[in-house]
């Protein structure tokens, strides 16, 4: 490590000062969080900085350095120093790491009661070509669309359940990805984008066979979540959200089955849309249960996820759907229903930030009508839906799975045990308690949208384990089963912020409509976040 002035002579760094720079230093290196806590200046001025976002106030900085973990090995091989007072100094120091490359810290640093604190810092890292936690292959593009159409100059990531010619699909496991073979043929979902003018960016990670919703991978790591650093990324969607929210594609193209489209765009703060159940076809697309599979889209903003909707659910963008324009061609009524059971299962900043935006859509001209209403026991959703997604599960990966003991992450093959205990009279009980549920449903969507929380609040710490992440998994499930039974198109929009341990949070606003409306219901939602920008 050296403090050499450069061209000019400059004033040495206080020996005090570089005592501590170094005591933080060899603790970054140590993972120790005791010290690192230690090194940064107490109360809620404190702020640290990254590519993945900005963290404010000491206990917000500490709770993400318990997620983050140590850094790779690395020497300290520059330090400039600048006197800011006679109690404030700016370092700015360049680290060059073992496995190559380098990086760029620059603090500020208080003497505060004798000693030196870093009173806020911002670290660029070195450069990655791939983030192999969100990405399992990238290009520029990966395979170029169509040269015009309504989404020319989109890219799009596409979660690896989808058929792409020449790759194989890899499901989120390695043992599976070395056991596939190379696609013939895309699935029809990929080719409507690139037909559109789409072009796809890459093929982006998974939860482990989309059997979860929190959005770690046991093999190749927990993709970053763009809107809050150090929270869960939210599944099974977890690489097409990272990538759309971290600015490395326009589109993810996902699947929801049981919320893995809403979930992650609830958690990090995106537009994402559930379509109804079979509208777009799901051939070449690896199933998790098909009674409920279907095909959905994350966007950064609602005029891109409005474009998506427009061409691929359109008669001319879609190779395989319908039109839908009979459902979709007239706007929904600006009326919606807000579920007693939903609010009841939300958490509470979760619920007074929702009863707040439902005060402010009252007191707007033109304001929507509002009733509050009853869907019936979301038990009574989750418990059959949990059955039958379990079977088919099973029925789809069950003989991979023996032939492959060990092959998946442990809570993934938790969920497979459990699934491959269902029996056929507990799956044909199951399959009787949903059909009047979805009948219901279906009936209460003829004539009104669900309004509700997506989730029951912001997302968990990565440091969440066992029965907290258990826990938040079956509440959030409860939430986002009845969609899915009814088959139902839904979106989640990113209208709310909360508390969390981390910061200010995202959480979205979900409308559920009925079967066939799917553009409709991204032009309702467009105008009701328009409408509240304005009030």
């Amino acid at each position: 490590m050296s403090d050499e002035p450069g061209e000019s002579a400059r004033e040495p760094i206080p020996a005090d000062l570089l005592a501590a720079f170094d005591a933080y230093e060899k603790a970054i290196l140590a993972n120790d969080l005791d010290v690192l806590d230690a090194s940064f200046a107490p109360g809620s001025d404190t702020m640290r900085g990254d590519a993945a976002g900005l963290l404010v106030g000491h206990d917000v900085i500490s709770a993400f350095r318990g997620a983050r973990g140590g850094v790779p090995p690395r020497v300290i091989e520059r330090i400039e120093y600048r006197p800011l007072g006679a109690a404030a100094a700016l370092l700015v120091s360049v680290s060059r790491f073992t496995g190559g490359g380098t990086g760029l810290q620059t603090q500020v640093w208080q003497r505060i009661d004798g000693t030196w604190l870093i009173a806020a810092a911002h670290v660029t890292p070195r450069a990655q070509a791939l983030d192999r936690s969100v990405w399992r292959t990238v290009g520029d593009p990966l395979w170029q669309g169509a040269w015009s159409g309504p989404l020319a100059g989109l890219t799009v990531a596409v979660k690896d359940l989808f058929a792409i010619k020449g790759y194989r699909i890899g499901a989120g496991n390695p043992t599976f990805l070395d056991g596939a073979r190379a696609e013939t043929t895309t699935a029809p979902a990929v080719t409507d984008l690139l037909r559109g003018g789409a072009s796809l960016r890459g093929i982006a990670r998974t939860d482990e066979f989309a059997y979860s919703i929190a959005g770690n991978n046991s093999h190749y790591g927990t993709p970053p979540n763009g809107a809050l650093p150090g929270a869960l990324p939210g599944g099974s969607s977890s690489g097409p959200a990272s990538a759309v929210a971290t600015g490395g594609a326009d589109v993810g193209l996902a699947t929801d089955t049981a919320g893995s489209v809403r979930v992650p765009a609830s958690y990090q703060g995106l537009w994402g849309l559930r379509t109804t159940h079979g509208l777009v076809p799901r051939q070449g697309m690896l199933p998790l249960a098909q009674s409920f599979d279907t095909v959905g889209w994350l966007t950064r903003d609602g005029d891109s996820l409005q474009r998506v909707a427009d061409w691929c659910l359109s008669y001319d963008g879609s190779e395989s759907t319908e039109s839908v324009f009979g459902a979709s061609g007239s706007d929904l009524p600006w009326r919606f229903l807000v579920p007693e059971q939903m609010l009841d299962s939300v958490e509470p900043e979760t619920r007074a930030s929702f009863e707040a935006l439902l005060v402010r859509l009252g007191g707007i001209q033109d304001a929507p009508e509002i009733t509050r209403g009853l869907i019936g026991d979301l038990d009574e959703y989750y418990a059959p839906f949990r059955t039958v997604q379990a079977a088919e599960a099973w029925r789809n990966n069950g003989e991979w799975l023996r032939a492959h003991p060990g092959a998946v992450g442990p809570a993934v093959a938790e969920r497979f045990r459990l699934a491959s205990a269902v029996t056929a009279a507990d799956e044909a009980s199951a399959r009787a308690a949903l059909a009047p549920l979805r009948d219901s449903l279906q009936g209460v969507l003829a004539g009104t949208v669900l309004l509700m929380p997506t989730v029951p609040g912001p997302a968990p710490m990565r440091t969440a384990v066992g029965e907290r992440v258990d826990a938040v998994r079956q509440a959030t499930l409860r939430m986002t089963t009845p969609a899915a039974i009814a088959g139902a198109p839904a979106v989640s929009v990113p209208l709310l912020t909360v508390p969390s341990q981390l910061g200010p949070a995202p959480v979205g606003v979900c409308l559920v409509s009925s079967a066939g409306t799917d553009i409709a219901l991204v032009r309702l939602a467009r105008r009701l976040a328009t409408t509240l920008d304005l009030a």
